[in-house]
């Protein structure tokens, strides 16, 4: 069957599919841009803390108990 303007239903369907293509690419990068800007995880935030002061963190929490803090320390090289 055609239409007003001489397209037949496929090209109809076809316009529909590019329309939500093109809509679904525009919210994609749109997400993606912000999460790109999120920045980084938690354990990446600050490149600067040593081995020493996360294994500190751990055992203030009580992650691990002294004999391993301890033995793990000995691993460390000196602290600056």
């Amino acid at each position: 069957m055609m239409w007003g303007n001489g397209m037949g239903w496929g090209a109809w369907v076809l316009m529909a599919l590019t329309t939500v293509g093109f809509w679904a690419l525009v919210v994609f990068g749109i997400v993606a841009l912000f999460r790109g800007t999120g920045g980084a995880g938690p354990r990446d935030r600050d490149p600067e803390r040593s081995a020493r002061q996360i294994l500190d963190e751990r055992f203030a929490r009580g992650e691990i108990d002294a004999e391993e803090y301890h033995s793990r320390q000995s691993l460390l090289p000196p602290a600056r």
